[in-house]
């Protein structure tokens, strides 16, 4: 009889993770909080349950009788996750690691307490609060609970502050904001599986984001540009991380800059990253399947430790393309971003008359190209190209000119 597992959220990002549940022969079951998830039909079984409804979830575990639960790139369902785990006695982390994981002020506190180098912040609640704390700008204010980069923005003083507290609160299921230093550097992002309370780091991404004020990645390049002595020192403070947060069973995706007073943690999560890069860019750089991993060891697999070791070291790339705000007048030969050395997989989504938002969060953006070469130079002159097509190719008629 197959196994079962269950996968919460049937949105784009779990795309790849449900077809790699299903190579290995498990019946899926997903579950979503609409009737109309994207990925309702690509599932063997399909939920609609809320998102904060504990006894509807344990419910749709126990009919199925699932050997382990997953998700990817996603924070939201994490805690529900871990409840469900916890009551069915499944392989999964603890309800306590799901709620420091979710919440940045409780992760912070957990970082304090393991000696993991982090980026300072407090709770805010209203502008006059702020006020009376005396910050050093800039500042980065965020949402508590939410990823993608989603209400994330960096202020350099106290008008902008005010203002994006408000977007901020509009991110957050929370009375308050968090209010961050602001870490100077490149920022860097670390995937990790986590199993039998060891951590094997698998790769190191490189960051591409906008400017200022938002900070979403417009790319990410594989591996990153580290030296072997920052390798040692990012693999061992990801080592504090699983044991400040008691991760076990899980991936990690830990965001990080390395700025002037050395590597400091921005945040981390027990979860897969998104944006292609445990889904695709991993496989493509290293031939570790980090997805397939992960849904093995959901179920109680055995995981032999060179599975977690690279079959070969190849250079990986995502470039999410980025246009002035506008109105699409034409686009031009777009294939020929399929013939740029080493590209593997490209979308556009827009198309004659669209509207080009400005991006401010991973949920806004409207194309991409994926490469496989055989070092970071092709791979970033490769990126560049992609960008380079795009702008010639998408004529916009800019904000400034409609009426």
């Amino acid at each position: 009889m197959k196994k079962s597992i269950l996968v919460f959220g049937l949105g784009f990002l779990q795309k790849s993770l449900i077809e790699q549940c299903k190579s290995l022969g498990l019946y899926v079951v997903g579950m979503d909080i609409t009737d109309d998830a994207l990925l309702r039909d690509e599932v063997d079984a399909f939920e609609v349950v809320a998102g904060d409804d504990f006894e509807g979830s344990l419910a749709v575990a126990k009919k199925y009788a699932v050997s382990g639960v997953v998700c990817a790139a996603t924070d939201k369902p994490l805690v529900m996750m871990a409840r469900v785990a916890e009551a069915l006695l499944l392989p999964f982390y603890s309800v306590d690691t799901a709620k420091w994981s979710t919440d940045k002020l409780l992760m912070k506190q957990r970082f304090e307490l393991g000696g993991v180098p982090h980026a300072k912040g407090r709770l805010v609640g209203c502008i006059e609060e702020f006020e009376s704390e005396g910050w050093n700008y800039p500042v980065i204010v965020k949402p508590r609970d939410n990823s993608g980069s989603r209400g994330v923005i960096y202020c350099e003083n106290e008008a902008q502050v005010c203002e994006a507290m408000t977007e901020a609160m509009q991110y957050t299921k929370k009375g308050n904001v968090l209010v961050e230093e602001f870490i100077d550097g490149p920022e860097y992002s670390i995937e990790s599986l986590h199993y039998h309370d060891e951590t094997h780091v698998l790769q190191f991404t490189q960051k591409q984001t906008t400017t200022f004020p938002y900070n979403v990645e417009l790319g990410h390049i594989q591996p990153a540009d580290f030296t072997e002595e920052q390798r040692s020192e990012i693999r061992t403070i990801i080592g504090k991380i699983a044991r400040c947060l008691n991760f076990d069973g899980c991936g990690s995706h830990t965001e990080l800059k390395v700025s002037s007073r050395g590597i400091v943690v921005i945040e981390t999560s027990p979860r897969l990253g998104g944006d292609f890069i445990t889904s695709t860019l991993v496989p493509l750089s290293t031939g570790i399947n980090m997805e397939r991993l992960l849904a093995r060891m959901s179920v109680g697999e055995a995981i032999a430790d060179e599975e977690f070791l690279p079959k070969f070291q190849k250079s990986s790339g995502v470039v999410f393309f980025e246009l002035p705000e506008g109105r699409i007048e034409s686009i031009g030969d777009i294939d020929r971003l399929g013939q740029i050395p080493g590209c593997k997989a490209w979308e556009f989504d827009k198309h004659v008359g669209d509207e080009v938002n400005r991006i401010t969060s991973s949920l806004n953006r409207y194309g991409y190209a994926i490469f496989q070469t055989e070092g970071r130079e092709q791979t970033i002159e490769s990126m560049e190209e992609a960008r380079n097509i795009v702008r010639k190719l998408v004529k916009v008629d800019i904000l400034n000119n409609l009426t």
